[in-house]
């Protein structure tokens, strides 16, 4: 065990025992049948781009719908995330859970913006990775999700000693654009994103 960890014996799940809708083959194959050993390096879709608006076919009914996004595929995004402590996933630390994700509709009859509400359970009261955890979802959110979803990210209340001045970094745009821009903590949710399908 290293001392240095703030929560050196965290609660762990089994990985079978998690909601989700993956299948059980993780290895991605090319159309030539073939995996490559760069395949994960370039993201598969641009900010631009909707994954979730597939061309339509001609057994389509109706030719401009788009798939809704439910809170279980959000949890799949997000819950194979690994923990910047703990060689484990945020799903099986139970720091993201499927109950804890919601998904607002659009505010007003004529916009098409959602907000995805992620509450994040630190394993500890005063764990001090809680803000990189919560920005490491909000990456994930933000390179995943098409720009209809607005991603609102934050601690739950009353299971961190600070979430109050958590939830206010997470919030404001500015701070989480500065954290961006820092090289060492990009290197940390690089790591964090690595073990992300």
């Amino acid at each position: 065990m290293d001392p240095d960890k703030d929560n050196a014996n965290p609660t762990i799940l089994n990985p079978s025992d998690l909601p989700s809708r993956r299948r059980e083959s993780s290895v991605k194959k090319r159309e030539d049948g073939g995996t490559g050993l760069f395949d994960n390096l370039i993201p598969a879709y641009t900010y631009l781009n909707d994954p979730f608006d597939h061309p339509a076919s001609s057994s389509d009914s109706d030719n401009d719908s788009v798939e809704d996004i439910d809170e279980q595929e959000i949890y799949d995004l997000i819950s194979s995330i690994s923990d910047p402590e703990h060689p484990l996933s945020l799903g099986s630390l139970a720091v993201v859970n499927l109950p804890d994700i919601k998904i607002l509709p659009p505010t007003s009859p004529g916009s098409p913006i959602s907000t995805v509400v992620v509450e994040i359970t630190p394993t500890i009261t005063h764990c001090s990775l809680a803000t990189v955890i919560g920005l490491g979802v909000r990456v994930r959110l933000e390179q995943a999700l098409p720009p209809r979803f607005r991603i609102d990210v934050r601690i739950k209340k009353g299971t961190h000693s600070t979430d109050e001045a958590v939830n206010k970094q997470l919030g404001d745009k500015e701070r989480v654009a500065a954290a961006l821009e820092n090289g060492t903590l990009m290197g940390v949710l690089r790591k964090m994103l690595s073990t992300c399908e």
